[in-house]
């Protein structure tokens, strides 16, 4: 089995994947708060891009910068309001353009961190751009304003640490994941991790984009082991939940996927991805399902989107998984 990164995100798809819809349009940003100067900043409609804000007596950071330079205006308005300490620090959970696109619409003093694999893939602008347009279906055009890509001022290898004033946050850097470079912004004190595309609620599939799952199970077992005291996930995408929680359905998952994938080796590629047991061919998970139900959306809409977003995902990584093992 191959256990070597790409370079790049691999642009194949299983045949009939639909990518996940994150248009912008109708994106609210609503607070939930933790403790005094941790919130989650919830979008109003998953699975489009989640925020964050940690407040100190001295400075403010945000998490993940916005999809479009739009976004990235609205979210700084959000922390006016929401704190009178002034934002000096953004935080990419990772590369991709729907949580970086908006890093040029902050403004110099706001120094932009992320890890070094995470910088060392912001290369092609034009290459993200035209892979983040397939999660805009019929609105590509909301990515014209986006024209420079501004990388992380700072980088760093493996963990990091940020001093608001009286309020310390963790940068980690566990391994490779949905991508090389994913970043964890977690806050010790109050037990909160934001995942970006890491770690979801239990329940919803991840996604292996760049590499296998082999690397990505070896990754969530360090941050099992490194943060005993971890309590929340706050992901990239649909609602936060229980941490412990999240990782044990991930290691699990990717470990099935591992296994019956390595009985398969006989079949055509398309054939195995059938073959393989998509655990959302029985329905979403209960806890998910009572997670997703609370956004209040009509008629169930954002369990069924969820449900579809799953099982097609699923068929993505079981893709990865057959090209990390044969090639």
């Amino acid at each position: 089995m191959s256990t070597k990164i790409p370079e790049r995100e691999s642009a194949e798809r299983p045949a009939g994947y639909q990518e996940p819809s994150l248009s912008p349009t109708g994106l609210e940003h609503i607070p939930h708060t933790f403790a005094r100067g941790v919130h989650a900043l919830m979008a109003n409609m998953p699975p489009k891009d989640n925020n964050g804000l940690i407040v100190g007596s001295r400075a403010a950071l945000l998490i993940d910068a916005g999809f479009t330079p739009q976004v990235a205006r609205r979210l700084q308005a959000q922390v006016a309001e929401l704190s009178d300490v002034p934002l000096r620090y953004l935080v990419n959970t990772t590369y991709h353009g729907d949580h970086t696109f908006g890093n040029a619409s902050y403004p110099e003093e706001v120094t932009v961190v992320s890890s070094r694999a995470n910088r060392d893939n912001m290369t092609d602008l034009a290459r993200e751009k035209q892979i983040r347009s397939g999660h805009l279906p019929g609105e590509e055009a909301l990515l014209d304003e986006v024209r420079s890509w501004r990388l992380p001022d700072v980088t760093f290898d493996e963990r990091a640490e940020i001093d608001l004033g009286g309020r310390i946050v963790q940068l980690w850097q566990f391994g490779p994941g949905n991508g090389p470079g994913d970043t964890v912004v977690y806050v010790p004190d109050v037990g909160v991790a934001w995942t970006g595309n890491y770690i979801t609620h239990a329940g919803v599939a991840p996604m292996l984009l760049q590499g296998g799952p082999e690397p990505y199970l070896q990754s969530l077992r360090k941050m099992r082991q490194t943060l005993p005291g971890l309590r929340t996930v706050v992901p990239g995408h649909g609602p936060m939940g229980d941490g412990p929680a999240a990782i044990d359905f991930l290691t699990t998952y990717f470990s099935r996927l591992l296994e019956e994938m390595a009985q398969l080796r006989d079949l055509e590629v398309e054939e195995a991805i059938a073959a393989t047991t998509n655990p959302w061919d029985q329905g979403l998970d209960p806890s998910l399902s009572a997670a997703l139900a609370a956004y209040g959306l009509p008629a169930g809409r954002a369990e069924k989107s969820m449900l579809e977003i799953c099982r097609n995902l699923h068929r993505l990584n079981a893709l990865a998984t057959y090209r990390a093992l044969y090639g």
